[in-house]
């Protein structure tokens, strides 16, 4: 017998069909339950987001203000008060690092020459002078460090130290060689322990093969002088562990023998 299909005429679905449709509705339905809820608790989180800003209006000015009046406060300082504090201090500074460079080399005249590279002479500052006039300034800074070596040299211990702990620099020779130095006036004032932690401070700062094993072998023959046999051990095994190439590992053999 023919078969036909009347139209309009809906073949009736497969149960699991119908369940599958019903449950993906309820999906979509929960969708857009979960997506309206998000978007309510944006606006609400939007809306007291925008309360404070008006409540904190003033406050949020006075702060943005501040930030604008400090950063254009260190432009104008720098331009204005800095830079030209810095070209006069290096005007000033450029005949006294020319006497104590002529003192290094000139023995006999060494210490006439620190003292011209210290108080200055024919209408310029030294290092002294400098240090204190400029001392906001790159070359105020450095001029503690040459004023420290000169009173070093003329055997002023105390101005040594109080000038070499005023400088600190990024240069990590500089600062090296200036801890060194500090490691030397407390040697000279008898504060051994004070001039050991120095020359420890300038091994740190600059750790080569030059500088470092030269200050070791000084704390290590501080602290062998000082009857502090454990830690000028320790300090000359470094050496030979470290440095074994350097000249002051030359005898350190010897030195640690002394000290075991």
């Amino acid at each position: 017998m023919a078969t036909y299909n009347k139209r309009g005429y809906k073949a009736p679905k497969p149960k699991e069909v119908e369940n599958a449709e019903n449950e993906f509705e309820e999906v979509v339905e929960a969708g857009d339950s979960t997506t309206e809820e998000v978007f309510n608790t944006l606006d609400e989180t939007a809306n007291k987001a925008e309360e404070w800003v008006a409540k904190n209006q003033k406050i949020i000015l006075g702060v943005v203000g501040a930030i604008a009046v400090v950063t254009l406060g260190y432009f104008f300082f720098n331009k204005f008060m800095v830079e030209p504090q810095e070209d006069k201090a290096l005007n000033d500074v450029y005949l006294a690092q020319s006497y104590f460079n002529d003192a290094l080399t000139n023995k006999q005249s060494a210490d006439s020459l620190f003292t011209l590279a210290l108080n200055g002479a024919e209408g310029k500052l030294g290092f002294v002078g400098v240090a204190d006039e400029y001392s906001g300034t790159k070359t105020g800074n450095l001029a503690n460090y040459y004023a420290g070596m000169s009173f070093l040299h003329l055997k002023d211990f105390q101005k040594a130290e109080s000038y070499l702990l005023k400088f600190k620099s990024d240069d990590v020779l500089l600062q090296a060689t200036a801890y060194g130095a500090l490691g030397d006036a407390y040697s000279e004032l008898n504060k051994v322990d004070d001039a050991i932690a120095y020359y420890k401070k300038a091994v740190d700062a600059n750790d080569n093969d030059f500088t470092a094993p030269r200050f070791l072998n000084k704390a290590a023959q501080l602290a062998l002088l000082n009857n502090k046999k454990e830690e000028a051990h320790s300090l000359f095994v470094k050496i030979k562990e470290n440095y074994g190439s350097s000249r002051e590992a030359m005898s350190v053999d010897m030195y640690i023998a002394m000290t075991e």
